[in-house]
């Protein structure tokens, strides 16, 4: 199963990565099946929403501690009616907080933003650690592939849980806004400046 099979999955019926990874290994990477595996678990959301072109919006800032840390980030959605209104402003306010003030700090906007071979490198590393407990090869990999879904969840801005309301994901916070408006709203890029910190 490759990262391409789960692109076009998720753009095919706009489900999560995670289910769309779920639903291929379930069909046997049949793609066809593993929109029927969504469908039947209805979590295929299909709708027009999230293919539909996002190129108005918004440019935030917002400056931390002391003017110590200063995040840009770019949001975008369908309307300018939608980029001036007052929630969808605070919105990106609150994302803009949040690349600021959460720890770890989110390097990439979503999972397939980050490199394969970043993930292959944490990976070995995990295992490496496992494999020093002598514990069985397969535990070994469940452990790996669990720490490395938590690296991911640490790095992805939409992974991560809203730190105004840690029971939310910045994903969940986002649909929720979605649902409000009627259009389709996607964190495009952000920049995050650390008073005297190189950049990486």
């Amino acid at each position: 199963m490759g990262v391409n099979s789960i692109k076009t999955l998720r753009e095919r019926t706009g489900a999560g990565i995670l289910d769309c990874k779920n639903a291929l290994e379930e069909a046997g990477d049949d793609l066809e099946k593993a929109i029927d595996v969504l469908r039947r678990k209805g979590l295929a959301s299909a709708t027009k929403k999230s293919g539909r072109a996002t190129d108005q919006g918004s440019i935030g800032s917002y400056i931390h501690s002391g003017g110590t840390i200063g995040v840009m980030i770019e949001v975008n959605c369908e309307t300018d009616f939608v980029a001036r209104n007052t929630e969808f402003q605070e919105l990106v306010k609150d994302l803009a907080m949040q690349v600021a003030g959460s720890s770890p700090v989110p390097r990439y906007v979503q999972e397939e933003d980050v490199p394969e071979a970043l993930i292959a490198k944490e990976r070995e590393i995990y295992i490496a650690q496992a494999g020093e407990s002598k514990k069985p090869v397969e535990v070994i990999e469940k452990i790996a592939e669990g720490k490395v879904k938590k690296f991911i969840q640490d790095i992805c801005l939409l992974e991560q849980p809203f730190i105004k309301d840690p029971k939310i994901t910045i994903k969940e916070l986002i649909a929720q806004k979605i649902a409000k408006t009627g259009e389709n709203i996607q964190v495009r890029r952000f920049t995050r400046y650390r008073l005297g910190e190189d950049e990486a």
